[in-house]
């Protein structure tokens, strides 16, 4: 009972502080490093040895292994695709799209198109966010909607793309394979979707825009790259492999090649400054596109794998000295009222008001709800279609915030992310309907 007690309080603590840092506008890397000193703390008063806890947090650090070394490939790939135009060209073709009346509908779709291709929500925030949100401006359309729209679809892909870390991260914990649960995502977010479509639609029609102005990115983005069909190729590589299975990171790889083919001989770019690129990140050299293009390289990924890192620690800690063993203990019985999957979602709201950011969250509904469901394969899922999706819609956490902050929409567009929640709203009526 006593430890019990001191879980509690030690988790109450963590929660307090990790929300007060980031109220209190302390970036979210020295609040998870001050949380990491508390759980230090807690486990030498437990009794471990510091060579025990190092020992703890390693271990946790190694399983998300293979993500950080994915990181290092999505940051290489984001910024070839910059180099290679291939950003620019789908872009380019895509806003001819648009109109007032769908503006909407397309900054749904568009997202939902480059988070797949990126597997990135921030990085599709950055790049086709930043373009819809400043088209939708122009046309006079509706901000807050616009910047749920966008929400939903960067974590569209953000959930479903084979290069998406999320969705790495997820199989990773439940030692499943992503392609088989991509397969399953997509398949459970049909009418979603749909009602998605349906909703954005709508609203374009109900809050009338006045008529856009001459938005010709083609000829903006024409100033600076080759266009045509070769800068698509890089994507459409990954894309093909993903189709065939390939590993995701030898699929990445060769669509890291494919685009530095393209840089060197469709863009004509220096050997030597693609290394920079590499590195750095694309940087235009003309001011007028690089709000919408600039961006990718290797320390973009930094700061993200950081938090991956400190989060994974944590991880390792409450694995070894059994933290979480008092929340796990009363998840049963909660389940056997609210059904698994309304046990998992309960559990994924908390989690994410508490970490501030989609990973952290993730790890502690893997480590207080995996007993629930013994099946692997339908437990992914469930984390796909709740914390994945949840952990945006708190309003102090990173994983919508800097989205919405990154297209300058208003915080209250999560409000308007309707695929955000209609995901796990109908996931929970199925699991439910097939549990009675």
């Amino acid at each position: 009972m006593k430890v019990q007690t001191s879980e509690t309080a030690v988790l109450v603590v963590f929660a307090v502080t990790l929300i007060g840092c980031i109220l209190a506008g302390i970036p979210i890397l020295a609040a998870l490093a001050l949380g990491y000193l508390i759980f230090f703390a807690y486990t030498l008063n437990r009794g471990y040895t510091v060579r025990d806890i190092f020992g703890m947090s390693w271990k946790g650090i190694k399983t998300a292994k293979n993500i950080l070394i994915t990181f290092l490939l999505i940051g290489m790939l984001t910024a070839l695709w910059r180099a290679a135009g291939t950003i620019p060209a789908i872009v380019s073709y895509c806003a001819g799209l648009m109109n007032p009346s769908v503006m909407i509908l397309m900054a749904f779709l568009l997202n939902c198109l480059v988070s797949v291709l990126t597997g990135t929500a921030f990085g599709t925030a950055a790049t086709m966010g930043v373009i819809c949100m400043t088209m939708a401006k122009a046309m006079g359309c509706n901000e807050i909607l616009t910047g749920g729209a966008i929400l939903s679809g960067v974590f569209f892909g953000d959930r479903c793309s084979p290069v998406s870390t999320s969705a790495l991260l997820v199989s990773e914990l439940t030692h499943t394979n992503i392609f088989d649960n991509i397969r399953l995502m997509v398949r459970t977010a049909i009418v979603p979707l749909i009602l998605t479509c349906a909703f954005y639609g709508v609203c374009g029609t109900a809050f009338p825009a006045a008529e856009a102005g001459n938005l010709s990115l083609t000829e903006s983005f024409s100033g600076v790259f080759h266009l045509g069909l070769i800068p698509i190729l890089p994507a459409v590589v990954i894309m093909v492999l993903s189709l065939f299975r390939v590993q995701v990171r030898m699929a990445m790889l060769a669509s890291i090649m494919t685009a530095l083919g393209v840089c060197l001989f469709w863009q004509h770019t220096d050997l030597f400054l693609i290394v920079g690129i590499l590195v750095n990140g694309y940087k235009s050299p003309d001011p007028s596109i690089s709000s919408m293009i600039d961006g990718g390289g290797i320390m973009s990924m930094v700061r993200v794998a950081l938090i991956i890192t400190i989060s994974s620690s944590y991880s390792g800690i409450f694995e070894g000295t059994g933290l979480l063993n008092g929340l796990k203990s009363k998840m049963g019985s909660v389940s056997r009222k609210i059904t698994v999957f309304g046990t998992i979602l309960m559990t994924s709201m908390v989690a994410g008001m508490v970490a501030c950011n989609q990973t952290l969250a993730t790890m502690l509904v893997d480590q207080v709800c995996k007993d629930l469901e013994p099946d692997q394969q339908r437990f992914a899922i469930d984390m796909e279609n709740s914390v994945i999706v949840t952990a945006p819609l708190i309003p102090w956490s990173i994983a919508g915030a800097v989205p919405l902050a990154s297209v300058s929409a208003p915080l209250v567009s999560i409000g308007a992310a309707v695929f955000l929640y209609l995901l796990p709203i109908w996931h929970l009526i199925v699991r439910a309907r097939k549990a009675v």
